[in-house]
């Protein structure tokens, strides 16, 4: 008399499942990295928005001083909402808007914090860029060096 076998082994189903948690883990890894990403590129596009809106804003006004108020981003309208779109994106953003502090603004630099630790600076000039937050260096409007994102609102330039 022969036995037949109907099913699987119990080594034959243990195999399957740790292949299925090992390719899963895989796909979640990659899945946490894309969402990181994605919050990025929506803070950068924000950011973008924020200088196409600058430009309105000095096109009516001669000035960029409605861009930033005070190293704060607040006085425009739509450009608190782009901020806030970037912030609910991100989960947690640090944004520093720097603007002469004496007289009309002729020019502003905004700088965010991204999901990867690095930074996104915009400026009146065009430039749009990230860096990392160690040995960064953004012109300040006297023209001195200072490492990181925007130090302080005396930073005009992402140069």
């Amino acid at each position: 008399m022969t036995l037949k076998s109907k099913g699987f082994t119990l080594i034959e189903l243990l195999v399957v499942i740790a292949i299925i948690g090992i390719l899963t883990s895989v796909v979640l890894a990659s899945l946490n990295q894309a969402r990181n990403r994605a919050g990025d590129a929506a803070v950068k596009a924000n950011l973008s928005n924020v200088r196409a809106q600058a430009e309105l804003i000095y096109d009516s006004d001669g000035d960029y001083d409605a861009v930033c108020a005070a190293n704060s981003i607040a006085q425009n309208t739509t450009i608190a909402q782009a901020i806030t779109s970037s912030f609910n994106a991100n989960g947690s953003i640090t944004l520093t808007c720097g603007k002469p502090a004496s007289g009309a603004a002729a020019n502003w630099a905004i700088a965010a914090t991204l999901k990867t630790g690095a930074f996104w600076c915009v400026d009146s000039t065009g430039v749009s860029r990230g860096a990392n937050s160690a040995g960064t260096t953004y012109t300040a409007q006297t023209g001195a060096a200072a490492t990181a994102a925007l130090v302080d609102g005396a930073d005009v330039s992402c140069n």
